[in-house]
């Protein structure tokens, strides 16, 4: 007969088979978590919260008669408000989300894919029922959900990154399927958090994201960017080369069109606050050299004031 494996090693082995995003993800998540408050509120739902005096006001069958008769008081049965456990998460995976300035440190999808699986985790931590938009997975709440999500994600690689010495300052030819969220029928109260580069033409923005805002559901929208997409660093003779089917791009000298381009890269960002705002979502930007963690909180955070009480 066989001893069984030490702790340890059983703990390695089945460290072994989860995705590292999602060992990652699940670090980010736990830090964050620490310093934020779930998002419960009261209302109709199935899943039991708390007991409570019953008040003037108060529905009788809201009364739990198992519970008071074990007291003189009249007690309440309240219930988690489960119309905002819909929780959709979409993230960019065209191939320009695939492109870094810096190799040691993470592309766009990359920082895209922590950020979506680590707001996922951050979300079901509080019993909220999470999908990932377009994958066909119904929202849940559970830990096999979870690394579904996880494998999923670190199963559709991007497109290869650039070579050495080509620079690349955002698309705007990218296949609608791949840059823009897809239009899904989706509950009203469903909530939705989009992440990406939005470097389309905001015309095709503004469709995409209609969809959804006409039809009653609030979301959060989160623009990713290399920062060197946000400075264009670069000086003398370049050649910008597209990552979706655009034509290679050669200026003489970068400096003479860093303002144009900074002005050009700030209409884009005002473009896309304003399509928000208008829809009632919230926008808000991320580089990512920057600490996810800040990014995450945010939209966490985006998301508990968006839910009505």
């Amino acid at each position: 007969m066989t001893s069984p494996l030490p702790l340890r090693h059983r703990a390695e082995q089945l460290a072994a088979t989860l995705p590292p995003l999602l060992v990652a993800a699940e670090r980010v998540a736990a830090t964050v978590a620490q310093g934020v408050h779930g998002r419960r509120r009261v209302g109709t739902g199935e899943t039991f919260w708390q007991y409570r005096h019953y008040d003037l006001g108060d529905q009788p069958q809201s009364i739990d008669w198992r519970q008071s008769a074990k007291s003189d008081m009249v007690f309440v049965r309240e219930m988690e408000w489960e119309a905002a456990q819909s929780v959709w998460i979409w993230r960019d995976t065209s191939p320009s989300m695939s492109w870094t300035s810096d190799r040691n440190h993470q592309t766009k999808r990359q920082r895209a894919d922590l950020l979506s699986l680590a707001l996922t985790a951050l979300l079901m931590r509080g019993g909220e029922h999470v999908a990932l938009l377009g994958s066909g997975l119904r929202p849940s709440a559970s830990r096999a959900t979870l690394t579904k999500i996880a494998t999923l994600m670190e199963g559709r690689p991007g497109k290869a990154p650039p070579q050495e010495g080509a620079k690349e300052i955002g698309a705007q030819q990218a296949r609608p399927s791949d840059n823009l969220p897809p239009a899904q029928p989706l509950p009203r109260s469903a909530q939705l958090v989009f992440i990406g580069d939005f470097l389309a033409p905001l015309d095709e923005i503004n469709k995409a994201l209609r969809y959804y805002g006409e039809s009653g559901q609030r979301g959060a929208l989160l623009q990713v960017l290399d920062p060197a997409e946000e400075s264009l660093p670069y000086d003398g003779r370049v050649r910008f080369d597209g990552l979706e089917h655009e034509p290679s791009w050669l200026v003489s000298r970068v400096e003479a069109v860093r303002g144009d381009y900074a002005k050009r890269l700030q209409a884009q960002r005002e473009g896309l606050r304003d399509i928000s705002r208008a829809l009632g979502w919230t926008f808000d930007f991320h580089h990512t050299d920057q600490a996810p963690q800040a990014a995450l909180l945010r939209l966490y955070t985006h998301l508990s004031q968006a839910v009505p009480c």
